[in-house]
């Protein structure tokens, strides 16, 4: 692979990987992300493979990136992490729990039906959680007209499942969303381009072909979850690629040592992201190969 990153030799063990790091990172870490939104952050594109050489890694870290991934997409990353460990290296992964959600969905909904008021205005938020981000088809969905009305009672159960973090970067969003356009030249020429072509589908095709069109190009910037994972699914996806010692953790729990201190997870005593899945997995301590896209599927 060109471009590879080559950790130096003379730096401090060991060698950590945060991927789809976002906003949050940690100096002692390799941060890679699409789009760099703080200083210090590799530009990469998961898409394409990691930029490390095989058993290369020590650990590798990724929270809420797998679900913005097609599944045949996920199953390349967790096998380029795979490739990228060294023996007996971690991999934690961090995802919505489908699980969790469900429970929660049927528990609202029985209690929704029996009549319980609160139960019915928790209801709305978790079918929301559950279904919103699979099939959205604009920029904040069914959640931010949601968001935007809360009610105080209903607050503190959002912010339960979403976390500060998470409600802090809606509204930044918002407020990004009614700032000025984009200034940088790449933005610019895209939005020109995007424009562009919107313009001839509409000549060509007509306004249902041009708002599908529309659509996809919403769809491929990364906002919408194109899978979604539980603890089964995980353990048996890892495994089928070769990965070892599956665990359920917690955001604080971790195998890569001092990972709590890192605050990749937590925000002090705080959670991130608590409607999250955590678990680990290890590259067998005597290496093997890694499956291909179709002996895992």
């Amino acid at each position: 692979m060109k471009g590879l990153y080559e950790f130096n030799p003379q730096g401090a063990q060991p060698r950590l990987v945060n991927l789809g790091c976002g906003r949050t990172v940690h100096p002692d870490w390799v941060n890679l992300d699409l789009v760099p939104a703080v200083p210090g952050v590799i530009r990469h594109n998961l898409c394409v493979g990691l930029p490390f050489r095989e058993n290369a890694v020590d650990a590798i870290y990724h929270s809420h990136v797998l679900e913005h991934l097609r599944p045949e997409q996920g199953t390349k990353l967790l096998q380029e992490c795979f490739r990228a460990l060294r023996p007996g290296g971690v991999l934690r992964i961090v995802v919505p729990d489908l699980e969790q959600i469900a429970q929660l969905y049927l528990n609202y909904h029985t209690r929704a039906w029996q009549g319980d008021p609160d139960a019915q205005r928790r209801y709305q938020w978790i079918k929301l959680e559950l279904l919103d981000q699979l099939v959205r088809s604009h920029s904040g969905g069914q959640m931010g007209p949601y968001l935007v009305k809360l009610e105080q009672e209903d607050a503190e159960f959002v912010r339960s499942r979403l976390g500060e973090e998470v409600l802090e970067a809606i509204s930044c969003h918002d407020r990004r969303r009614q700032a000025a356009p984009p200034t940088s030249l790449k933005q610019r020429v895209k939005s020109v381009r995007e424009r562009l072509a919107l313009w001839l589908v509409t000549r060509t095709l007509g306004r249902n072909a041009a708002a599908a069109f529309a659509e996809s190009l919403f769809r491929n910037r990364g906002e919408v979850h194109r899978w979604m994972y539980d603890r089964y699914s995980l353990k048996s996806l890892c495994s089928q690629i070769g990965f070892v010692d599956f665990q359920v953790r917690t955001a604080a729990t971790s195998e890569i040592p001092g990972f709590d201190s890192f605050q990749l997870d937590r925000q002090g005593e705080t959670t991130r992201k608590p409607d999250s899945l955590f678990c680990e997995c290890r590259k067998p301590a005597v290496s093997q190969p890694a499956l291909s896209p179709s002996a895992a599927a």
